[in-house]
């Protein structure tokens, strides 16, 4: 039979990780290329300083993400053997412990108790590992995808603008990269909102929001050092 609910959390690993990547891509690429033209105005200049932006943004996405989510891993892995130990060990406290966490959801006492010894009896660790720890296959850490998706998604992300100073005459590079750039954000915000099952507006008005604050903000310091020098 099948589910009629439509969910998403099986989502969240993945997602998380490509919308972070193609947001930082876009933003932190374009918001450097602005900054470079408003100091800069060459073509050259700006071109060698995005490629090099997604090169070297894309690599710290993908170790940025694969360092933190296996330090994720580590903990969970550490905290499934002291469970697995405890287990081996005290068994009846370990059922007690998980009759307890049943009851105060508002399972009644007997009834908590057998579905604790049932739940014991069938994969006392998997029940330990989703009801005490809230460690599940779908929420696990996934260090790997992870890395590969941010990356990916971030050099995704950088060939927009990138993509923009191709077409852009040199007098308008500036306003032509920050509105391809945000309406890029703009149609990512909503997209992974639609993925997500959330309100795509909100998504939307706040990717490009953020993005219109970090473009500003380059290219005032651009103005201000292309001054200076």
């Amino acid at each position: 039979m099948e589910d009629p609910e439509n969910h998403f959390v099986h989502r969240i690993g993945w997602l998380r990780a490509a919308v972070l990547g193609a947001n930082d891509g876009i933003v932190s690429t374009a918001s450097l290329i602005v900054g470079v033209a408003a100091a800069s105005p060459q073509r050259s200049s700006i071109l060698i300083a995005g490629v090099a932006g997604l090169v070297a943004g894309a690599m710290s996405m993908a170790a940025g993400e694969y360092v933190s989510v296996s330090s994720q891993a580590d903990t969970e892995r550490a905290d499934l053997e002291t469970e697995r130990l405890a287990l081996e060990e005290d068994p009846a406290a370990e059922l007690e412990e998980l009759a307890e966490i049943y009851r105060r959801r508002g399972v009644a006492p007997l009834l908590a108790e057998e579905v604790a010894e049932q739940l014991m009896a069938h994969d006392g660790l998997a029940a330990h590992a989703r009801d005490e720890l809230g460690i599940t296959p779908t929420a696990g850490a996934r260090p790997v995808q992870a890395a590969v998706t941010s990356a990916a998604m971030f050099s995704l992300g950088a060939a927009l603008p990138l993509g923009a100073i191709a077409i852009a005459p040199m007098s308008h590079v500036i306003s032509i990269v920050s509105l391809v750039s945000l309406a890029s954000l703009a149609v990512l915000g909503a997209v992974s909102a639609r993925v997500g099952g959330a309100n795509m507006l909100t998504a939307a008005a706040r990717v490009t929001l953020w993005g219109a604050m970090a473009m500003a903000a380059t290219a005032a310091i651009g103005t201000v050092v292309g001054g200076a020098v």
